[in-house]
């Protein structure tokens, strides 16, 4: 896979999988732009990112608001160039029964992992039409596919990124930008450990999972990241609308 000079949108890439995602681009010899709610966490990726010899710029935007989305890709094409790539990441869940969930979750939940798709996809694909190419990649979740009884409000948003994610292929198919999806599986994330030290219950819930996967263990995040950089490659120009499982076969749907 060749990435050199290319300019790399990589949303929630301050910890975790997206991190893991930044990291990889980095490697590669694109220009990533690290974006995180948090903008010291960003700063922390990029920092890792320059250490290896590439170049990376740190921008804290909220990707529920659509005003700082557009600010951020108008910083990243001022900065780095034509963008290239995006990788929509940036997501958050809560781990409950659907009944256990309060009311006032639901939105910030919603917001963050299809309106944050939404948004950046939007904000993104103007200067991609004008380019005439693009790859758009976006991380949902094998929730959005089959389901999570303890992240019921999750899964519903990460279905309509899925859905999304097929419309958006066809829509911009005409332009030569391609669009696709990879749904992780149960991830060894800062996120999933902190959420196991501190809740029986998913602990519980979370080695159930890791007894049902037929590799017996959970991802790890450059394994995700793996399969990102494939659709965002030249080897997936004629892959489009697509999504795939990266869970150790525990979601066999076709």
């Amino acid at each position: 896979m060749e990435f050199k000079d290319m300019v790399v949108i990589v949303t929630g890439s301050g910890r975790g999988i997206g991190q893991s995602i930044a990291l990889k681009f980095g490697e590669q010899n694109a220009k990533v732009a690290v974006v995180d709610r948090k903008e010291d966490r960003a700063r922390d990726t990029v920092q890792m990112i320059e250490k290896q010899g590439g170049k990376a710029l740190a921008l804290g935007t909220d990707v529920t608001d659509f005003s700082q989305v557009q600010e951020m890709v108008t910083k990243t094409s001022e900065e780095l160039g034509t963008i290239d790539i995006l990788v929509n990441n940036a997501g958050w869940s809560v781990l409950r029964p659907f009944m256990d969930v309060p009311m006032d979750l639901w939105d910030p939940i919603i917001d963050i992992n299809l309106k944050g798709c939404l948004y950046s996809c939007r904000a993104v694909s103007e200067t991609m039409i004008k380019s005439k190419h693009g790859k758009i990649i976006n991380v949902a979740s094998d929730a959005g596919r089959v389901g999570s009884p303890l992240e019921a409000i999750y899964a519903a948003a990460k279905g309509g990124v899925i859905a999304f994610t097929k419309s958006l292929a066809g829509a911009l198919a005409p332009w030569n930008i391609n669009v696709n999806c990879v749904c992780p599986g149960p991830t060894d994330t800062p996120m999933v450990r902190k959420g196991i030290e501190l809740n029986e219950l998913i602990a519980t819930e979370m080695e159930k999972r890791k007894q049902e996967i037929p590799l017996k263990r959970y991802a790890q995040p450059d394994e995700i990241a793996d399969a990102v950089l494939f659709f965002a490659s030249k080897e997936s120009k004629y892959i489009t609308g697509q999504v795939l499982s990266v869970s150790g076969g525990a979601t066999m749907v076709g």
